[in-house]
């Protein structure tokens, strides 16, 4: 039986109930990390970094929400026979669509009252949030929430330690290293709105771009997963990608139908 073994403890430390995962470690650092890329970009495209520290503080609450209901639907029978984990986010168990629709929700009110610019805003998250999704991706390649489906492919990931949250069956077992597939996906995207970004001419379209074409990986790197199947032999998040990249598409329709903004001067 070949492939990369993955014997790491997902648990760092536990002090009584509490315990500390890899998995919580690195959400916190991408979330660091799309923060201070975001008011960094958003600056040179004239919104105040404040601004972006005060939203992040909603978008995040949104985020974290949405990211941990779309899993425990995704996963329901094993939440309804094991409610007591429903709330136990620092062990893993996130979903990146439920975390984009999340702070979406979160984002667009508060975008509206404060008067930001949504489609500027939403374009400077893009890259923040492809960086963002690599980092999670390692902490999800430790704890096995991700995992892909049986495979005999040399770089199969065998997961090996009973802490890990890839199913009891599959323990010892090589499985496609799904969250390797989508990092190097993810890491493909960024190359492409960061080199096309200078030729958008319309706010949004980066970011539109960016769902677009997350939303194209995700279906077709799914097949690998083993995840519920909601109807025609498609899993949930593969649905949800086609619903993206369907809105996606229309909006870049009707952006590259519209007349362009002149660029804000960036802030002193």
């Amino acid at each position: 039986m070949s492939g990369i073994v993955i014997g790491i403890n997902p648990i760092i430390a536990q002090v009584g109930p509490f315990e500390l995962a890899w998995h919580a470690v690195l959400s916190m650092l991408a979330v660091l990390a799309a923060v201070l890329i975001t008011g960094r970009l958003a600056k040179q495209k004239g919104i105040a970094t404040e601004e972006i520290y005060s939203l992040a503080i909603w978008a995040i609450a949104g985020g974290i929400i949405g990211a941990r209901l779309f899993h425990v639907l995704d996963h329901l029978g094993y939440y309804a026979a094991n409610p007591g984990q429903i709330l136990q986010i620092q062990l893993g168990g996130l979903a990146i669509w439920g975390a984009l629709i999340g702070g979406a929700v979160a984002t667009i009110p508060y975008a509206r009252l404060k008067g930001l610019p949504l489609a500027r805003l939403v374009d400077v998250l893009a890259p923040a949030l492809l960086v963002a999704q690599i980092i999670g991706r390692i902490g999800c390649t430790i704890n096995g929430d991700a995992w892909g489906g049986i495979t005999s492919l040399p770089w199969g990931f065998i997961y090996t330690n009973p802490n890990d949250l890839i199913p009891v069956n599959l323990l010892g077992v090589p499985t496609h290293p799904y969250p390797v597939y989508e990092m190097i996906w993810n890491g493909i995207v960024l190359l492409v709105i960061w080199q096309l970004g200078r030729a958008f001419k319309k706010d949004g379209m980066k970011f539109m771009t960016y769902i677009a074409l997350y939303s194209i990986g995700r279906f077709f790197l799914t097949f690998v997963r083993q995840e519920t199947v909601l109807f025609w032999g498609l899993q949930e998040a593969q649905v949800v990608g086609l619903v993206g990249l369907a809105f996606s598409a229309c909006a870049l329709l009707y952006l590259s139908l519209q007349q362009p903004l002149p660029e804000r001067p960036s802030q002193p």
